[in-house]
C-alpha cells in the first residue's frame, strides 16, 4: 500500500470512527441528530462554519481559478470570510433566538404555506448543487493521488460512500466533531505543501517568472480581478451566508452569543486558505502549462514526494469531507422536515421520524452524486447556486429588521422573480447586462419586494424572538 492510501485510509478510518462514537448520543431525538441539540459552543460553530466553507471550491476550485487569473483566486475564500462575519453580525443569533429548523419553516410562520413550498425549491436546488461539487472534487483528488486505483468515476463514488455514510450515521454531531480533525488536517496539510512547494520553486518569483505574460501581475491579490467581480463574490458570499446552509450550524449554537461570536471566528480562520490554494494553482500553471485547471491542485501536490503528497492530498479530500456532511445533511434535513413531515406524514412518531431522515438523506446523496458526473466549472457553478439565495437574504432581513416592508405574498413573489431570473439568466444572453448574477438578482429581488408591499395590503406577523438562555 502507497503512503498516499495509507493516510487516506487512517483519515477515513478516524472520520468513520467519530461517527460511530456520537451515533448513540444522535440517536436520542430529531434535534439531536439534526441540530446536535442546540448545544454548540462558539469553538465548534467556528469549525462548523469553516468546515462547510473550506470545500471544493475553496480549495480545488480556487487552485482552477488561480491559472488564470492568479493570487486573486484566494478572494473567493475572502469573500466566504466576509459573509461569515456578517452573518455573526447581522443574523446568527437572530436565527438561534428563533429556535426555528429552517429558513421555509420560518417563512411559513411569518408568510404562509405557499411561501414554505417555494422556498423549499430554491433551497433544495442550492444544497443539491452545492453538494454535487463536493463529489466532483473528491473524485479529482483520489484519480490523481492513485490513478491505478481510482478513475474520477468511482473516485466520486468512493467519496459519496464515505460523504453519505458518515452523515447518515452520526448527522450534526458527526459532522461538526469531524469537522475538528478536518480543519486541523486542511491547514496543516495545506501550509505545509505551500511551503515545500514555494522552496522547491524559488519562491514566488520563481513561480510568476515561469507563468505566461497576461495584462495582470500574477502575483497581485488584485490583478486578475475587475472590482465587479470582486465585490460580487463578496455579495454572494454575504447573500448566501445568511439564508444558505449556514443556517443549520447557527441553529445549532448553544446560545446566540456562541451563534455569533461562533460565525465571526471562523470567517477569521477561512481568510488564508484561498491564497494558500492559488499559490498552488498558480505553481501548477508554472509546472504543466497545459494542465486541466480542475486537476491543477491535485497535480501540483502529486509533484512532492509521497509523505508530503500524500498528507496534503488527504488535507483536500478532508475539505470536500467537510463540507459535503454539513451540506449534505441540510439538504436532507430542508426535505425531511419542510417537505416529507409538513406535508406527507405530520404525525409521524419521533422514531420514525428519525429512520425517515436517515433514508432520506441517503437518497438525496445518490441524486446529488448522479449530478456531480455532469457538473463542469466548480467555481462557476457554486456562485451561479448561491446567487438563488438572494430573494432567502433579502426577505429575511426584511422581516427581521423592516417588518414593515414586507407583506403575505412578500415571500412566495420575491422567491418565485429570483428563480426565474435566475433561468433567465441561463437562457437569455441579453439579460446579462451586469457584470455578475448576483447584482441582477438583488435588483429583480428587491423590486419586486417593494412592488409587492405596493399592491398586497395585508401585513404579516413579525416572528417573536425568544429569550436567549444563556
Amino acid at each position: 500500500m502507497s503512503i498516499q492510501l495509507m493516510i487516506v485510509v487512517l483519515y477515513v478510518i478516524l472520520l468513520f470512527a467519530i461517527s460511530f462514537y456520537v451515533k448513540r448520543r444522535a440517536e436520542v431525538s430529531a434535534t439531536e441528530y439534526q441540530f446536535a441539540g442546540r448545544k454548540f459552543g462558539p469553538l465548534l460553530i467556528a469549525v462548523s462554519v469553516t468546515g462547510m466553507a473550506v470545500g471544493a471550491a475553496s480549495t480545488v476550485g480556487v487552485a482552477e481559478s488561480a491559472t488564470r487569473i492568479g493570487l486573486s483566486a484566494g478572494w473567493y475564500n475572502g469573500a466566504w470570510s466576509i459573509g461569515a462575519i456578517f452573518m455573526g453580525l447581522v443574523a446568527a443569533g437572530k436565527y438561534r433566538t428563533l429556535e426555528c429548523t429552517t429558513v421555509p419553516e420560518l417563512f411559513e410562520r411569518c408568510y404562509d404555506k405557499k411561501a414554505r413550498i417555494i422556498s423549499v425549491i430554491g433551497l433544495a436546488i442550492i444544497l443539491s448543487c452545492i453538494t454535487s461539487l463536493q463529489y466532483v472534487a473528491g473524485g479529482s483528488i483520489l484519480s490523481t493521488l492513485m490513478p491505478d486505483v481510482f478513475t474520477m468515476k468511482t473516485g466520486m463514488i468512493t467519496s459519496a460512500v464515505v460523504f453519505i455514510g458518515i452523515t447518515v450515521i452520526g448527522g450534526m454531531w458527526s459532522s461538526g466533531l469531524s469537522s475538528v480533525l478536518s480543519v486541523l488536517i486542511i491547514y496543516l496539510g495545506i501550509i505545509f505543501c505551500v511551503f515545500k512547494v514555494l522552496v522547491r520553486d524559488g519562491g514566488m518569483a520563481g513561480i510568476v517568472a515561469k507563468l505566461p505574460p497576461m495584462p495582470f501581475d500574477w502575483a497581485d491579490p488584485f490583478g486578475g480581478l475587475t472590482m465587479a467581480m470582486l465585490m460580487g463574490w463578496i455579495i454572494v458570499m454575504m447573500t448566501q451566508t445568511v439564508s444558505g446552509a449556514p443556517v443549520q450550524i447557527a441553529t445549532s449554537a448553544k446560545s446566540e452569543s456562541a451563534a455569533r461570536n461562533g460565525f465571526i471566528l471562523g470567517g477569521l480562520i477561512i481568510f488564508p486558505i484561498g491564497f494558500l490554494s492559488a499559490v498552488l494553482g498558480m505553481a501548477a500553471k508554472a509546472q504543466y502549462p497545459d494542465i486541466n485547471p480542475t486537476l491543477a491542485l491535485p497535480k501540483i501536490i502529486m509533484s512532492l514526494d509521497p509523505f508530503s503528497s500524500g498528507i496534503t492530498l488527504a488535507a483536500l479530500w478532508a475539505a470536500d469531507v467537510s463540507t459535503a456532511c454539513t451540506i449534505l445533511l441540510g439538504a436532507g434535513t430542508l426535505i425531511a422536515q419542510d417537505i416529507y413531515k409538513r406535508f406527507f406524514n405530520p404525525d409521524i412518531t419521533p422514531e420514525s421520524y428519525m429512520k425517515s431522515s436517515r433514508f432520506i438523506i441517503f437518497a438525496v446523496g445518490l441524486v446529488t452524486l448522479w449530478m456531480a458526473f455532469n457538473a463542469v466549472g466548480i467555481v462557476k457553478m457554486m456562485l451561479l447556486g448561491l446567487s438563488l439565495t438572494t430573494a432567502f437574504t433579502l426577505v429575511f432581513l426584511a422581516t427581521i429588521f423592516a417588518p414593515d416592508l414586507c407583506r403575505r405574498n412578500t415571500a412566495f413573489y420575491t422567491t418565485l422573480v429570483g428563480l426565474v431570473g435566475l433561468l433567465a439568466w441561463q437562457l437569455f444572453p441579453s439579460v446579462r447586462v451586469l457584470p455578475h448574477p448576483i447584482y441582477f438578482e438583488w435588483i429583480i429581488c428587491t423590486v419586486t419586494l417593494l412592488a409587492v408591499r405596493l399592491v398586497d395590503k395585508e401585513p404579516i406577523t413579525p416572528p417573536a424572538l425568544k429569550k436567549d438562555i444563556e
